[in-house]
């Protein structure tokens, strides 16, 4: 009797916990800790950031913070989405970016720099670069330059730590102050 009440007061909500927080984490969402400056100032080393999983890779969009991991790396990393499926994509002298020959306006980055170059993404690939252009190691820079869709794990939604930054993400000169 005694033992049938401990499973049923505590072994069976906790155990019901543990299966419905797994079960959110592999479905829904989950949280990624961002050890590097190549967002900065939008999100910075140290950063909690909650990412929603993405089923349908159609619904991405550019300049989305996406969260995936690259085979070349071996690491999961947190960028913006630059480049969809079939663009092309010009990085000028000056650090300019164009998608399909038309300039981009990037209010979230304040860093520029890096190197540029000129490259069109496969159809069912994508490109990434961090907001801190100078200080990011993103798609200009591998050797394969575009991560497929099925390495895309989610898209970045707000920060949770630390606790002053929690909320949507700020970017551009706000996010320096």
């Amino acid at each position: 009797m005694k033992a049938k009440k401990i499973l049923r007061d505590w072994v069976l909500p906790i155990g019901t916990a543990i299966l419905l927080a797994f079960l959110i984490n592999k479905f829904l969402f989950f949280q990624v800790s961002v050890p590097t400056k190549s967002m900065y100032p939008t999100i910075k080393p140290g950063d909690r950031i909650v990412v929603t999983r993405v089923y349908d890779k159609g619904k991405l969009k550019r300049g989305d913070i996406v969260v995936f991991y690259s085979d070349e790396l071996k690491e999961t990393l947190i960028k913006r989405l630059i480049g969809l499926p079939g663009d092309k994509i010009r990085v000028d002298n000056q650090r300019d970016v164009y998608i399909n020959e038309e300039k981009v306006d990037q209010p979230y980055v304040v860093f520029n720099g890096g190197i540029g170059g000129e490259f069109k993404v496969p159809e069912g690939k994508y490109f990434f670069m961090g907001d801190n252009r100078g200080d990011s190691l993103d798609s200009r820079y591998w050797n394969e330059h575009y991560i497929t869709g099925d390495k895309i794990r989610g898209k970045a939604r707000f920060i949770v730590f630390p606790f002053k930054r929690f909320g949507k993400f700020v970017y551009g000169e706000e996010a320096l102050k």
